[in-house]
């Protein structure tokens, strides 16, 4: 078990961010364990050709057996939506006796020890080539697989989380943020306990006095329950599965979005009732043209017009707008009683 004994100057500095660098490394862990991941098995089989043409056998091997990751592939995000190419040369500039301490430690984890793939083996004993080799295979993975389509995704839902939290952090305070955010997660007179039921991790558990330092909360679509990193410098760190990671298949193969029903598309018209169908979670308008195969442009005016008539909520996120179904929305989508 993890204690996390924090203070109203800890709870005051707790930010919440996300990896992109992050959920391209655990996205492996979909390919090694598809049962677990199903929402991400379409993506997978759509990027199949391409990901063959990779250094598979390297990026195979950054998953140990047991689902551990060395822990140089995954720095502490210095920010809350760091830039991928700037946390890829983080990862390149690791001294090269932790990558290989990382490497061995990872494929150590569970209480059992695996042998290293051939490929981790061979280059082992030469650290600064593994790790100039790993940055690139992620690098072409990123840029062939993910980027184009998958990641616009994953961050409309990464984000709809963090916006989710936000607001439970505002209406409920600490206690009902933590309580929704993992099972695993108790939060009781300023300290939060984390109990993670691998025997492995349970060894290593302890008690951290946050001392002011903060406490940075992550999302992730690859995690089956929520974990800690206490051993990288900076503030205490806890990634807990998000929110909304299901809707990642929708609308891809044959699982198209909801349809609404015939009254409803009556009254609004079919685009603006299939916009408002799928507004159950979070996202914006990029990703909404991008799942219907229409422009940005034409979803932009159908949004406005039901935001407008106050079937949806937007919320900023930088550069980036947010939409939601708002209360009169979803009584209008799913004929339940939106009044207040």
């Amino acid at each position: 078990m993890f204690e996390f004994h924090l203070g109203v100057d800890d709870l005051a500095a707790t930010w919440f961010g996300y990896s992109a660098l992050q959920e391209t490394v655990l996205s492996l862990r979909a390919r090694r364990s598809p049962g677990r991941y199903p929402e991400q098995q379409p993506w997978i089989a759509g990027w199949q050709e391409r990901y063959e043409t990779l250094d598979t056998g390297l990026l195979e091997s950054l998953i140990a057996p047991v689902g551990f990751v060395p822990d140089f592939l995954t720095p502490r995000p210095a920010g809350p939506r760091p830039d991928f190419a700037a946390e890829l040369a983080r990862l390149a500039a690791t001294p090269a006796e932790v990558v290989r301490a990382d490497v061995l430690e990872a494929y150590r984890g569970g209480g059992t020890a695996s042998p290293l793939p051939p490929v981790l083996a061979a280059l082992i004993d030469d650290p600064a080539a593994l790790t100039a080799r790993v940055a690139e295979a992620l690098d072409a993975y990123w840029t062939r697989c993910l980027s184009p389509a998958w990641w616009p995704r994953a961050r409309s839902v990464l984000e709809a989380d963090i916006a989710h939290r936000g607001r439970m952090l505002s209406e409920r305070g600490a206690e009902g943020l933590f309580a929704d955010l993992d099972s695993r997660l108790t939060w009781h007179a300023g300290v939060l306990r984390l109990v993670d039921p691998h025997p492995a991790v349970k060894a290593v558990g302890t008690t951290v006095d946050v001392a002011g330092r903060g406490l940075v909360l992550i999302p992730t679509l690859f995690g089956l329950g929520a974990q800690t990193d206490v051993t990288q410098a900076g503030p205490p760190l806890v990634c807990y599965p998000a929110r909304g990671k299901a809707t990642m298949a929708e609308g891809l193969g044959p699982h198209r979005p909801e349809r609404a029903g015939g009254a409803l598309e009556g009254l609004i018209g079919a685009p603006r009732a299939r916009l408002l169908a799928m507004l159950t979670v979070p996202a914006s308008t990029t990703e909404l043209a991008q799942r219907i195969g229409v422009t940005p442009g034409a979803v932009s005016r159908h949004l406005g017009a039901l935001a407008s008539a106050g079937l949806l909520d937007r919320t900023r996120h930088g550069h980036r707008v947010l939409y939601r179904r708002s209360r009169l929305g979803d009584a209008l989508a799913t004929g339940g009683d939106g009044g207040g």
